[in-house]
């Protein structure tokens, strides 16, 4: 057993890794030469405000009294400068946003891994171009454009991390320590000469990071006072910032001044996907170089976004989150950074044609580098005749579409120049995305062919373990021909060979080799296919053809419920109807109706909305009264079955009821705490931590009879599940344990339907090593079986929210272990939290498997099949169209499932765990009498 679970761990971390080189490379190049508007620019300096999380809405929108919450802003918009939206690109996270805005390219998901704040890959960004920067804001954001710069022309100046605390009293203190700092530099800098120097030169940039507005909006909802009340500091501020800067240079007309945000923010106070609300940020310049306001009859676009906010007669100017990188760079004069792939807005430039016309002219000049520099280098790394180039962007019309431009500037015909230089980036911008994904059919070929493999090899595993399928195979054993071996390594060979010409990746080699041992292995068992080709001949076409198509549904309704979580109840009603299709419902009544009741309780929750967009602190608490309840009952009967009685059960019940209590406490208390913006209370987040501890631990004291251990499992988990909720979802694990104590019962019932002796449930113990003679045959109930598992624990995963989208997560759910903003710290709080119901359900299927009498080997394999069947599907739906939305999502769906597969190994290990060890409480094993 532990050979295939090592060897479908290795191949499932290769099929999870290839996402990432098939979708999620870097499209960064280098060898690139930097590229200026070589006109006299309008500004000597730019001042850049990022609003973090402030959302577009909340910001032009008027308030219930028919006020701006912005009125410095709303002025200028009217009579200073230009305005619009910046729309963003999932995922909506602070650092790509800010590597869009100030590297003008969107972020490749490699970054993720180091929590969005280090350099995974090294870029160029505005900031390393200017002669100066000085920036101001949260360490996490300003670090990543100062580290690995040439030269010490970059200062940051940033707070302390554990200031970025979403409990503390005051979150506005980010923004005024930000504003007060500015201030007093500018004051420095009067009385000392060589800042004076410094800043009166040209090209330079004061960035101002404002996380005042992200914190509140996490802490308390972007509809609360507390986000409005920022938004109002934020543009007071700015405006006293603006009249700083001013005055310090003598009101010159040569700063132009941006204020815009990184990314939105959803209702529920979370972001990371693609929802509007998370991707329409402000976008508003002014001063020098930027063009003035205009007056405008009618707009047309397709929101109503200028009726809602007053603002239909000032004309919208939108842009792409990447275009501001290049419009920073022609304002100040510096060369635009070499990986962007924004376009510059001329349209919001108060500049000649002619500078606007040069411009454009730089920016495609300097895209079409980035393309010549990918072309080559894909180009060098392919064999010259299976190279097939770009072809709408040939050399010559590279050549002829750059001196046409060339010619209509000299002809003074600077509109045709820049109609024509939006065209040429377009082709190159088109040409880049055609070159980084060049090798994506290759690989994906190669990937699907590796797991129709290692499904089909699966599936050979389980019928040669079980002989009742083995019937038709003949034992006669004949010597092996040379011939398949052979070939299979002379095609190793000519693949080897191959990729090294080309100089592929490493990787390049798993992805393409891994096959080949993989169809050996079952190319290998021909005779057995043959056998079981020859059985399944010999049952009913009409009902072989019927458990086909019930078997193809239920994947079907697998793959819907990722995309629309009401699937899930329609499979749990159909569930509960299970009993009437079988004759449990004769056999066993009473535990029938439990089945039925619970699996419509357990519907219930997938329509309910996502968790965290309507926190009650109240429903968690009244979970916790309800799992004492339960507590309480159990204890009674333990109490009565004096047979069974020990000090030490009643002792580790008592304790975990005392445990749940406390929680229920410390949810309440932080939660009241936090409300009077008091912070987390020491005692509370110490008492959080322990109980989180002793959760894995305590279960282990319990005795190994199925029902208590699992009850056991159900106490420990359900007390640090509590501590990690905010709402409904705290009903969740308790209402999916009561089903999966029901379904033990059902499983026992079915299998004893044809059996003579009839075994107790509570006589059944956990043991580490299954007796292997006491293992039966596979029926086709038990295909059933895995299927039921896999959908508990899709149920387990979306039951309560669909977390193939960031936004669903809410860091509030971690508020009573730590409030202070660390990205790996509140994920993985946030990943037990998703786990606990894995392992809940994972525990039951052990018992399941305990009960039935199956291998675990052949349950384990079928369930994994499953899972395969599922994660080929959803590499079939990835997408590299449409929406940011619906390409994110497509991937995310496929890295989910994947995960969900490799999790399960090790999810099966921690249950065995659970379920299996005993500890003892006071030094020596106490044996349970049955």
């Amino acid at each position: 057993m532990l050979l295939y679970i090592t060897l479908g761990l290795l191949v499932h971390l290769v099929f999870f890794a290839s996402i990432f080189d098939i979708y999620f490379t870097s499209p960064l190049v280098h060898g690139m030469t930097p590229q200026s508007t070589p006109l006299p620019p309008p500004a000597k300096r730019l001042v850049l405000f990022v609003a973090d999380g402030l959302r577009a809405d909340k910001l032009y929108e008027l308030d219930e009294d028919g006020n701006s919450r912005a009125p410095f802003v709303r002025n200028v918009i009217m009579n200073e400068g230009s305005w619009g939206i910046s729309h963003t690109r999932v995922p909506t996270e602070s650092r790509p946003g800010h590597v869009a805005m100030i590297a003008g390219f969107y972020e490749d998901v490699s970054a993720v891994a180091k929590g969005w704040k280090e350099n995974p890959v090294e870029f160029d960004s505005l900031l390393n171009e200017t002669r100066y920067t000085w920036s101001w804001g949260s360490p996490d954001i300003l670090t990543m454009f100062a580290k690995g710069v040439l030269g010490n022309h970059i200062f940051t100046h940033s707070y302390d991390a554990s200031s970025e605390d979403f409990g503390a009293h005051d979150v506005t203190k980010l923004d005024t320590w930000v504003f007060d700092h500015v201030k007093e530099f500018f004051h420095a800098a009067r009385n000392n000469q060589s800042l004076f120097s410094k800043v009166n030169e040209d090209k330079i940039v004061f960035f101002l990071h404002l996380l005042g507005i992200d914190t509140n909006g996490h802490a308390h909802r972007p509809s609360s006072r507390e986000y409005s009340d920022n938004i109002k500091l934020v543009d007071k501020e700015v405006k006293e910032i603006e009249s700083t800067v001013k005055n310090f240079y003598g009101n010159d007309g040569k700063t132009a001044f941006i204020f815009t945000a990184d990314h939105g923010m959803t209702d529920w106070g979370s972001h990371g996907a693609g929802h509007p609300l998370e991707t329409c940020t402000p976008f508003i310049a002014w001063g020098a170089g930027i063009r003035l306001p205009q007056k405008v009859s009618a707009q047309k676009f397709d929101d109503s976004y200028l009726q809602e906010w007053k603002l239909e007669n000032w004309k919208r100017q939108d842009i792409n989150q990447a275009d501001v990188a290049p419009l920073m760079a022609a304002l100040i004069g510096v060369p635009f950074p070499l990986n962007s792939v924004g376009i510059i807005p001329v349209d919001i430039l108060n500049t000649s044609d002619h500078f606007k016309a040069e411009s454009m002219f730089t920016n495609a000049v300097q895209i079409l580098e980035q393309f010549k520099v990918k072309m080559t280098q894909k180009k060098e790394a392919t064999l010259s005749f299976l190279f097939t180039p770009f072809k709408s962007l040939s050399d010559t019309k590279q050549a002829n579409i750059l001196r046409k431009a060339r010619y209509y500037i000299k002809q003074k015909k600077y509109d045709e120049a820049v109609s024509l230089c939006r065209q040429l980036i377009n082709l190159a911008l088109r040409g880049l995305s055609y070159y980084h994904t060049y090798d994506r059919f290759f690989l994906a070929f190669s990937v699907v062919l590796g797991f129709v493999g290692w499904t089909s090899y699966v599936s050979l595993l389980i019928i040669k373990s079980h002989r009742n399928l083995m019937r038709g195979v003949s034992t006669e054993v004949k010597n092996p021909s040379r011939l398949l071996p052979c070939t299979f390594v002379a095609t190793g060979v000519f693949v080897t060979f191959f990729l090294l010409i080309q100089a592929c990746p490493w990787t390049y080699y798993i992805y393409c080799l891994l096959p080949l041992p993989i169809w050996y292995a079952v190319l290998r068992e021909i005779p057995v296919i043959q056998g079981f080709v020859t059985l399944l001949s010999t049952y009913p076409p009409r009902r072989l053809l019927g458990n086909l198509l019930l078997f193809i549904l239920g994947v079907e309704v697998l793959v819907l419920s990722f995309f629309y979580r009401y699937m899930l109840t329609a499979g749990l009603v159909a569930f509960a109807a299970w009993p009437f299709i079988t004759p449990l419902w004769t056999r066993a009544k009473s535990i029938s109706l439990s089945w039925i009741f619970f699996c419509l309780l357990l519907a219930v929750f997938p329509l309910m909305p996502v968790v965290g967009r309507k926190p009650d602190i109240f429903l968690v608490v009244g979970a916790g009264l309800l799992v004492l309840l339960l507590s309480l009952f159990v204890v009674t009967s333990v109490i009565k079955r004096k047979d069974s009685f020990i000090n030490e059960e009643l002792v580790l019940h008592l304790l975990q009821m005392l445990g749940t209590m406390f929680s229920m406490c410390i949810v309440y208390g932080t939660h009241n705490s936090l409300l009077k913006k008091q912070g987390l209370p020491l005692l509370n987040q110490i008492a959080s931590w322990i109980i989180l501890a002793s959760s894995f631990v305590v279960p282990l004291l319990s005795p190994p009879v199925v029902f208590d251990r699992l009850f056991s499992i159900l106490l420990s988990s359900m007390s640090t599940y509590l501590l990690l909720s905010t709402g409904y979802e705290a009903l969740f694990p308790l209402v999916l344990s009561c089903l999966m104590f029901i379904w033990i019962h059902m499983e026992q019932e079915t299998l004893q339907q044809s059996a003579s002796c009839k075994q107790k449930v509570s006589a059944i113990q956990f043991t580490c090593n299954s007796d292997v003679a006491q293992c039966r045959d596979l029926y086709l109930d038990d295909i059933r079986r895995a299927f039921f598992l896999v959908f508990f624990l899709v149920t387990a995963f979306f039951g309560t929210g669909n977390i193939a989208s960031v936004n669903s997560f809410d860091p509030s759910s971690v508020y009573c272990f730590l409030t202070v903003f660390s990205p790996f710290k509140m994920g993985a709080l946030i990943m037990w939290k998703i786990l606990i119901p894995f392992v809940l359900v994972m525990c039951a299927f052990e018992a399941v498997q305990l009960t039935t009498q199956l291998s675990s080997k052949s349950l384990f394999l079928m369930v994994i099949n499953i899972s395969d069947i599922m994660a080929l599907h959803f590499f079939f739906l990835i997408k590299d169209y449409g929406s940011w939305l619906d390409i994110g999502t497509s991937i995310s769906h496929y890295v989910i499932v994947m995960s969900m597969t490799i999790f399960m190994v090790f999810l099966n290990c921690l249950a065995q765990m659970l379920t299996t060890k005993k500890l003892s409480l006071c030094g020596r094993p106490k044996t349970h009498v049955i």
